[in-house]
């Protein structure tokens, strides 16, 4: 099972601010990109079987009104019971085990590619080794605090440059592999 990060950060590392504000981000207005670039994510998602994200980011997303995921299917990780809207498609669900028994259940089923989105879903997953890929794109803007991306590791986590992209806006995106 492959399981890809495909997030965007601030300059100084930040997925959003400490209240989890994405005003800094653009987009984030609900305003798609003037010249219709979307920096490889619809491609990405094509490729991915399943979304993994936390309750936080789960309920971030709940705020921005249109479900953006269609009928993509939608696990949430959460340790407390978590109501589904029945405005969202039947292919969005909430569980409390561990990435580790998630991608176990979810490779028994015959899942193949999972994106992983959330800073502390982000955080586990790397934690318990569980990330293959991270595409990262920096967005020219300091922020100065925030949620960071990453956190504490109990060990190194070596990565493999596989691309770096730019575009005329200013945002870089890197595509990395994680070395096992």
């Amino acid at each position: 099972m492959k399981a890809s990060v495909y997030i965007a950060t601030s300059l100084d590392g930040f997925i959003a601010r400490e209240n989890g504000e994405l005003d800094w981000l653009p987009g984030s207005d609900g305003q798609s990109d003037p010249n219709g670039e979307d920096y490889g994510y619809h491609e990405f998602m094509d490729s991915v079987d399943a979304l993994v994200m936390g309750r936080n980011t789960f309920e971030l997303v709940l705020s921005f009104g249109e479900w953006p995921y269609g009928s993509k299917r939608v696990i949430v990780l959460s340790s407390k019971p978590l109501p589904i809207p029945s405005h969202l498609p039947p292919t969005v669900e909430s569980t409390s085990c561990s990435p580790s028994d998630l991608v176990q259940k979810l490779s028994d089923e015959g899942l193949q590619h999972l994106y992983i989105d959330g800073g502390k879903t982000i955080q586990s997953f790397l934690k318990a080794g569980l990330i293959q890929e991270l595409i990262i794109t920096k967005v020219p803007v300091l922020i100065g605090s925030g949620i960071p991306l990453f956190g504490p590791l109990d060990k190194d986590k070596k990565l493999q440059h596989i691309e770096t992209l730019t575009y005329e806006n200013g945002f870089v995106q890197s595509r990395y592999e994680l070395v096992k």
